[in-house]
């Protein structure tokens, strides 16, 4: 054998031995992040053996900062982070990062945080226990929802479009009203912020006919005649008119 045969031999060996896995999309297992009430992080204990790998799941938003770590003793075992829409190709390989990502969010949506093992160890059917860490920081400006018409005036000396009362249940309470501001974009983008008796404060995002809320955060959203029917952790309960959000 040639030298040259020889090194294209150990370099395409190298490449199989340490190579990350091949994902089948049909063999990931997915589970979404969940941050308790009023946290920004959350911390997720897993397990994985050879070719297992699964995908964490978290909604946020563009402009939003990310704090991804992984703890491990297993040194084969890292995460990649895949943006919204994207099935393959990582934004960011943990395995050239020691296992740690800080930044901005480039797009709005659901963000894969993939979990697997080095095809070295993956193929010895390896196990390995680690600690995921994720965090959510920032939040969307209006900005970011396009410009409200220019005949959408904002309250004075406030930065919202329309201020007063919305109708709210806390748990099993009795109704209540719970005062709001609302800051508009372009026309069904809306932030809605919501002061609740007793000091919780909640933003409700509306993008057309999608209503969320903090990454991580449980949230219900239907559509009844002219109001949006909100509910947040099971316990939190809002009847937003589309007024609120439209303005008119």
């Amino acid at each position: 054998m040639s030298a040259k045969s020889f090194l294209a031999a150990v370099t395409l060996l190298s490449i199989f031995v340490v190579g990350p896995p091949v994902f089948a999309k049909d063999d990931i297992r997915k589970e979404r992040v969940q941050f308790k009430k009023g946290a920004t992080t959350a911390t997720i204990k897993g397990s994985i053996k050879g070719y297992e790998t699964v995908d964490y799941l978290l909604g946020a938003k563009a402009g939003q900062h990310m704090n991804v770590s992984l703890a491990t003793k297993h040194g084969a075992t890292y995460f990649n982070i895949l943006a919204p829409g994207e099935n393959e190709v990582a934004m960011f390989n943990a395995s050239t990062s020691q296992n740690r990502f800080e930044g901005a969010l480039p797009a709005s949506g659901d963000y894969k945080i993939r979990v697997y093992m080095m095809r070295s160890a993956a193929r010895r059917s390896e196990a390995a226990s680690y600690t995921l860490t994720v965090g959510i920081t920032g939040s969307p400006k209006a900005s970011d929802f396009g410009t409200a018409p220019s005949s959408d005036a904002k309250v004075k000396g406030t930065p919202y479009h329309a201020t007063g009362p919305l109708p709210c249940i806390m748990g099993n309470d009795k109704p209540v009203q719970c005062e709001f501001g609302v800051i508009r974009g372009k026309p069904g983008n809306a932030e809605v912020h919501i002061t609740p008796p007793g000091g919780l404060k909640r933003v409700l995002i509306f993008m057309g006919d999608k209503v969320t809320t903090n990454p991580g955060e449980k949230i219900k959203a239907v559509k009844q005649g002219y109001d949006w029917v909100i509910e947040v952790n099971d316990y939190e309960h809002y009847t937003i008119p589309e007024a609120v959000v439209h303005g008119g």
